[in-house]
């Protein structure tokens, strides 16, 4: 389920008149968290804003969903009630719920909600819609959370480790890491006949010279 963020920035808007003036404008986004949402809003503003802008406030929107339209000038709010029945009094409950639709009008938006929400199995009520304060929404973007080139998931090292618990790419290349005790102990006892061995030769060589 998405969170979404309310956030509202402050900057400098050139408007109809060509004249630039100080706006502060409401922005929804979803992030798994208010750093998360800060970044991200950072993140657009940089790209449609030329220059300064700060961020004035970010808050949890009740927003339940956003359902986008290729056509549509206005982000409408819309507050429905879901009819439910309360088992244990045995009577209707009603959960009230928030939507963002876009649409040229109310009509056409009351049109576009109902054609989101033709999904849901029990009875709502339409309580309200009106023009939104958002002025836009940013879902979130897959390409946002795209691996550098240079790195590689962390599943891809720790899923399936190795016997010997070191990861292939801190190894150096024909090199045995998997040595067991006995190798060890077996390289000791040849490296120590070759060391006899060697100096059984070098006495046997000066004897000779002697």
């Amino acid at each position: 389920m998405q969170t979404w963020f309310e956030c509202k920035v402050k900057y400098q808007k050139v408007d109809e008149n060509g004249k630039e003036r100080n706006v502060s404008e409401n922005f929804l986004l979803d992030a798994v968290s208010f750093t998360d949402a800060e970044a991200r809003i950072t993140k657009q503003m940089v790209e449609i804003v030329s220059g300064e802008f700060t961020v004035m406030d970010i808050k949890k929107s009740k927003i339940a969903e956003v359902f986008p339209f290729e056509d549509g000038e206005w982000w409408f709010k819309a507050t429905i009630n879901i009819v439910t029945i309360d088992e244990e009094q045995g009577r209707e409950k009603k959960i009230r719920t928030y939507y963002i639709v876009m649409a040229d009008d109310i009509q056409e938006a009351v049109t576009r909600l109902d054609e989101s929400l033709s999904f849901l199995i029990v009875p709502y009520v339409v309580t309200s819609m009106a023009v939104s304060t958002i002025v836009d929404v940013f879902p979130y973007d897959p390409s946002e959370a795209k691996i550098p080139e240079n790195l590689v998931p962390l599943e891809s090292v720790t899923s399936t480790p190795p016997a010997d618990g070191i990861p292939d790419s801190f190894k150096t290349p024909g090199l045995k890491t998997n040595t067991t005790v006995s190798d060890v102990e077996e390289n000791k006892t040849e490296s120590e006949e070759e060391i006899k061995t060697e100096e059984g030769i070098n006495l046997d060589s000066n004897s000779e010279t002697e």
